[in-house]
């Protein structure tokens, strides 16, 4: 049965192992960061209660911090803190503090004036005083600002599986990546609950009258405590050697499903996004990855490929795929696009994109230099004729296309462009096609093959092999079912592999993927 025929239920039945090891972890992050964050932040709020001139310059540093794009932050936090549980819950515990801060300081500032001069009176000193009637008054507002933290922190864990600390990001990311609605939803309906249970549960918390319930208090930090372990229960198991594969590698048969199936590789597996996974494989944290062929960083970081022996990484076209209303209504499209056909080998793309993802030159820069010494690239005509749409996937390579095909519309005809880079993964991208938000965007054949159409795995094993019966297989059923149009072959081919740090290969005599297998079942 096709993923895409499959209803959510039986999907999330399935997977009911994975659900659970990822909800388990989504909880365990949001309350291991935000049990940090209340030590920080409630201690930090009184102080500033006491210490009104520093008040203004806490509560803005803990705004600034809310501000940071989640995914920026987790992005700083890796040169510091590696990949996993660390900079993910470093980040989650920022985004934390400003409603707990916020709300102990508004809590106990709230308190009658009366009230405190009255316990003054009957001889109460200012610890007491704290204990027995600021803070037992305040708790509901505080409540309010840990309810505040305890929801943005759920949201925010979604995107912990970029940097491999798990959680339901990895069903919500892999969906994306794959174009399968059901598993986006097994991640993002969970979420969506433990949102609004936790909620719930605050709300009820809040109205507890704290002068007569101790208890209540006391057994607040050790529930705390107990859902923060919950986090490190998945993580127990491991293995002699550690793999970082993408989201969408996970649920591919030209991936992880794959060496499941052809191989039976079994290896301790965390998800990551590739945008960290080849530094993570260069700085020891991860043993194997799933890499691209044509990816740069290989060279960058001395990384080897494992030759596929039993064949279940297939050779793949790169191609720019296009709307067919967009080449009738840009006659010389068509022909400005196949310039580029045929001109970039593998072994080109791989120094192409070395050159942005290790030497940090722009794509729009590395583009125009190939087309210039490819004599292929004209000075802009700044044409009015009408915009083109390009969009690209989310990384260095789709970048460095774009921006190709931009550059040679712009000096062969009189069309200007629009770009809409970084659209995500594969279901984004094809998406906004079909929808008419963009009028072309480069492709893979395999993906369009088995992420987009999706045939049976028969029609699949008769095709996988050849790049040609790809081409042609995928040509045709995106016209008849998309009306998009498959262009010329760009010439290289991006297949995925799986790669290891080439002095471990060598010391662990691993060559192959059988290899691999063979050392992960020795004792």
């Amino acid at each position: 049965m096709n993923e895409h025929q499959q209803s959510l239920w039986e999907f999330m039945s399935q997977q009911s192992d994975k659900l659970l090891t990822q909800t388990m972890q989504h909880i365990g992050l949001t309350f291991i960061s935000l049990f940090i964050a209340v030590l920080i932040g409630l201690p930090l709020g009184i102080w500033i209660t006491r210490k009104k001139q520093f008040s203004g310059t806490i509560l803005g540093i803990a705004g600034v911090l809310q501000t940071i794009p989640s995914i920026a932050l987790l992005g700083f936090m890796i040169p510091l803190l590696g990949i996993g549980a660390k900079p993910a819950i470093v980040a989650l515990l920022l985004y934390a503090l400003l409603p707990i801060i916020r709300n102990t300081y508004t809590g106990i500032i709230g308190v009658d004036a009366a009230v405190k001069e009255a316990a003054l009176a009957m001889g109460m000193n200012k610890w007491q005083i704290l204990f027995k009637v600021e803070l037992p008054l305040a708790m509901p507002v505080i409540l309010a600002g840990i309810r505040t933290a305890t929801v943005t922190n759920v949201g925010v864990a979604t995107l912990a599986s970029y940097i491999a600390a798990g959680g339901l990001g990895e069903f919500i990311f892999g969906g994306i990546s794959l174009n399968n609605t059901n598993m986006i939803l097994a991640g993002a309906i969970p979420a969506a609950l433990l949102a609004i249970i936790f909620d719930f549960l605050l709300s009820r918390l809040q109205k507890f009258n704290f002068k007569k319930i101790k208890t209540a208090t006391a057994t607040l930090p050790l529930l705390l405590i107990l859902l923060a372990s919950l986090y490190f229960i998945p993580s127990a198991y491991g293995g002699k050697l550690t793999a970082g594969f993408t989201p969408e590698f996970m649920g591919r048969q030209d991936g992880n499903l794959g060496l499941q199936n052809k191989y039976g590789l079994k290896i301790h597996t965390i998800v990551i996004s590739d945008a960290v996974m080849y530094k993570a494989a260069y700085e020891n944290q991860l043993d194997v990855i799933s890499g691209y062929s044509t990816d740069g960083r290989l060279k960058a970081y001395n990384l080897v490929v494992l030759k596929d022996d039993k064949g279940i990484f297939p050779p793949y076209y790169a191609a720019p795929i296009v709307r067919q209303d967009a080449l009738k209504k840009f006659p010389e499209l068509e022909k400005t696009l196949n310039l580029l056909a045929g001109k970039i080998t593998d072994s080109i793309m791989t120094d192409l994109n070395y050159r942005t993802d290790y030497l940090h030159q722009s794509p729009e820069k590395v583009a125009a230099d190939f087309l210039r010494s490819n004599s292929i690239l004209k000075p802009s005509r700044n044409g009015n004729s009408g915009i083109v749409r390009i969009g690209s996937k989310i990384f260095g390579e789709q970048y460095i296309l774009a921006s190709m095909y931009s550059l040679l519309i712009k000096g062969y005809t009189d069309y200007d462009v629009a770009t809409k880079t970084g659209l995500g993964g594969t279901k984004i991208c094809f998406d906004a096609l079909t929808n008419n938000q963009i009028d072309l965007y480069p492709e893979y054949t395999g993906t369009g093959l088995l992420a987009i159409l999706q045939p049976s795995s028969k029609a699949i094993d008769s095709l996988i092999l050849d790049k040609n019966k790809t081409y042609n297989y995928v040509q045709r059923e995106f016209e008849a079912k998309y009306s998009i149009e498959w262009l010329k072959p760009i010439g290289f081919n991006n297949a995925y592999a799986l790669m290891m740090r080439e002095k471990q290969a060598k010391k662990l005599n691993i060559k192959t993927i059988s290899n691999l297998k063979r050392y992960l079942e020795s004792k």
